[in-house]
């Protein structure tokens, strides 16, 4: 058969999710001053604004910062 030309990352592309803090936060293990004073600094993914008062965090974006303080460890 020929071969795709699709890669693996296009034939199943990346859900992004719109988290809420609370969701950022259980997903971390950390609360809503640390988060929001590593954003200030730029080591952790900025929110999106979903609405007037509303703002989210990309899931993959959050996925990425957990799997990269991860390979710090080792």
């Amino acid at each position: 058969p020929p071969m795709s030309s699709e890669t693996d990352s296009e034939a199943h592309p990346v859900e992004h999710r719109n988290l809420r803090r609370s969701e950022v936060e259980r997903k971390t293990g950390i609360k809503r001053s640390h988060i929001y004073a590593l954003m200030k600094k730029g080591k952790f993914p900025k929110t999106v604004p979903l609405g007037a008062r509303a703002v989210g965090g990309d899931s993959v974006e959050i996925e990425q910062w957990l799997a990269d303080r991860r390979k710090e460890r080792t």
